[in-house]
Formats: structure tokens, C-alpha cells, sequence
């Protein structure tokens, strides 16, 4: 049997800090022997603490886009924090400015557009929160700092160390990822602790992922299926990116950053109490079902794989405490509402989730 989550041991998405570094990896190259990779991971860390403990202990976020529930176009705003701390920092490009001499900043406005354009021309969804939320993004958080998050009102993007990992807003599934976590909070807001917080890590995964392939114009065979390609930097010899969708695990498997431990079925779940109970480990199993589903259907992965998600996300049956196979049986469900009992899309449902070991009944 897999672990229960409690309702005294899990978190509302709304009020946790959720990063696209896992913990595990941070952990370990604070331990590493070289003294740069250490102080950096060890510095990443403990900001992370700070602000995990800084939104657990904030309100819950309103509606700050209501204002805005008639527009079909975003509402960007820039910031740079100079390398300190402070949110969300001097204002750098807002809506309609011209790109600026900046990379990141441009970047970064950049896959705030694309994660917006899927939302809204893949699911009619205006915005994250479907009301037309503006789109905050701060850049150069703090010196060397190895993570980029979503702190509930907006995103956070590390520069890296230059050597480990690399400008976060390289890979534009960073974004589209951690933007999902606000379009999570402000639907089926998964609880972020053992199996609903691994299927929240999934869905800002599947979602991020989407957001490339829509911006690339690949089908889901042309697509690499990768979270965070290009975001290693010179001092990772056998890696690839964070995680990976079509045979987790298999990301990287590197003297530094250790082996990627995610699995892809029920077989290899990992019980863990660190990493909020796994969360950013056992996120593969559903994250290899979504991809043998998109793969089995074919074409755009966002046109039927990514409408069956994102029918069970906002469809109000999910529970914060949403465990995987009430969520695949979800899956099953709207497959058969949106195409039919006898689709092709249902029978690859369900062999999408008995790839990976969940029940469906």
C-alpha cells in the first residue's frame, strides 16, 4: 500500500513555497567537497528555508485579477532584485516596453507570454486564476542563487552559480512550471505533501512542459520531454535536465549532482519523510502516465493528453488531499465526457495509468 497523507501533515498549495531545484540535490552539494558548489548550495538552501517559512506564514493570496478577466492578453510585469532579497524589487519592464539590453529580463518576459498564450489559446483559460491575474516575475535573486520558485503571488528566478546550474530562465518550462503551481493554487490546490503534492509537482511538470512544446510547435513524438534542459551548467558531466518525463530517472546520473531517483511506477514508489514526503520524487509516476498517454494519442499534446488534465483541474471533483488514483480515475472520467465512451482517448487513459502501476477502479 502506498502512504495516506493526513490532513495534519499536508500543506495548502496556497501557502508553501514550491521551487523547481528539489531538495535532495541541494542537500547533497551542500555536502560536496568542493567548497564553491557547497556555499552555494548551502546559500540556496537556506533562502529557501526563509522563504518557505515567510509564506507559511502569509495570508492567503485574493484574487488579484479580477480587474483584468476581460483581457485575451497578458499582464507582464519585470522586476530585478539586484542580488538581494527583497520582493519584488526595482521595476524593470512592464506590459507592451520594448525588449531591454538584459537576457534574463527579456526571457523571462518572454515565457510568461508563452505560458499565458497556452492557457488561453489551448484551454481559454485567461490567465492562471481564469480572471485575468497579472504575471509578476522578479530576476537576480540573490548572489549564486540555484533555484527559481512560485511564492504564491509571483515568480522568482535565480542567475545559478555559473558552473552547477545556469540562468533560470533559460529553459521556458522552468516558467511554464512554476506558474502552474499558481494555476493549481487557484484550482484543485493540491495539498503539497506526499501523493497531492507529488501530482501538484506533476501537473506544474506536465503543464511546463506543454508550454514548450506549444512554443516550439512540436508534436508529442517530436518533443523531448524534458524539465529543465539547458539549465545544467559545465560542471555536470552526465546530465541532461531535472527530471524526465519519458523514463524518469534517467535525468542525469552525475559524481556531483548524484542519480536521479525518480520513479516511473507504483513499483519503485519512494516512501520518504523528506522533500515533503517525496514530492519531487515520486511526481515521475504520474508525470510517465501523462507522457504514454500523449505519446499513445499523438499530435499536440495539449489538444486532448493536456484537455483531459486540464478538465480534472478545474473540474471540481479534486479534493486537496487528491491521492493518485482518485486522480486517475478523474482522468478516466473526463476522457469519457470530453470524447466519448468508446474514444481511443479513454482506452489510453487507462493503459496510460496501467503503465505505471495505479489503479483506475
Amino acid at each position: 500500500m502506498t502512504p495516506h497523507t493526513s490532513a495534519s501533515a499536508s500543506s495548502s498549495a496556497s501557502s508553501v513555497f514550491c521551487s523547481i531545484v528539489p531538495p535532495h540535490i541541494l542537500e547533497r552539494l551542500a555536502e560536496s567537497g568542493n567548497p564553491a558548489h557547497a556555499e552555494a548550495a548551502r546559500r540556496t538552501l537556506a533562502v529557501d528555508a526563509a522563504q518557505r517559512t515567510a509564506r507559511a506564514e502569509a495570508p492567503a493570496a485574493g484574487a488579484a485579477g479580477a480587474a483584468g478577466a476581460d483581457s485575451d492578453s497578458p499582464r507582464r510585469t519585470l522586476y530585478d532584485a539586484r542580488h538581494g532579497t527583497a520582493l519584488p524589487g526595482v521595476r524593470v519592464r512592464g506590459e507592451g516596453d520594448p525588449a531591454g539590453q538584459d537576457a534574463t529580463v527579456n526571457r523571462a518576459y518572454a515565457g510568461l507570454g508563452a505560458t499565458f498564450e497556452l492557457f488561453l489559446k489551448g484551454f481559454g483559460r485567461r490567465s492562471i486564476d481564469g480572471a485575468g491575474m497579472p504575471l509578476l516575475a522578479t530576476v537576480h535573486y540573490d548572489e549564486k542563487y540555484d533555484n527559481a520558485f512560485w511564492n504564491g503571488e509571483q515568480m522568482v528566478f535565480g542567475d545559478g552559480d555559473g558552473e552547477l546550474f545556469l540562468d533560470f530562465t533559460i529553459p521556458v518550462d522552468v516558467i511554464g512550471h512554476e506558474l502552474t503551481h499558481g494555476f493549481t493554487q487557484h484550482t484543485a490546490n493540491l495539498a503539497y505533501y506526499g501523493q497531492p503534492g507529488a501530482l501538484n509537482e506533476s501537473v506544474s511538470d506536465v503543464f511546463g512542459s506543454l508550454v514548450k512544446q506549444y512554443a516550439l510547435g512540436q508534436t508529442a513524438e517530436q518533443a523531448d520531454w524534458l524539465i529543465g534542459a539547458g539549465l545544467l551548467g559545465p560542471a555536470v558531466d552526465r546530465g541532461t535536465a531535472l527530471r524526465s518525463m519519458k523514463a524518469p530517472g534517467t535525468a542525469y546520473d552525475d559524481d556531483v549532482l548524484g542519480k536521479d531517483p525518480q520513479p516511473a511506477t507504483m513499483d519503485d514508489y519512494v516512501r520518504t519523510s523528506s522533500d515533503n514526503g517525496g514530492v519531487h520524487i515520486n511526481s515521475g509516476i504520474p508525470n510517465h502516465a501523462f507522457y504514454v498517454l500523449a505519446t499513445e494519442l499523438g499530435g499536440s499534446a495539449w489538444e486532448r493528453a493536456g484537455r483531459i488534465w486540464y478538465d480534472v483541474m478545474t473540474g471540481g471533483t479534486l479534493t486537496e488531499e487528491t491521492r493518485f488514483s482518485e486522480f486517475a480515475r478523474a482522468t478516466v472520467a473526463s476522457a469519457k465526457k470530453l470524447f466519448g465512451e468508446g474514444g481511443d482517448e479513454v482506452e489510453a487513459v487507462l493503459k496510460a495509468w496501467s503503465v505505471v502501476g495505479v489503479a483506475t477502479s
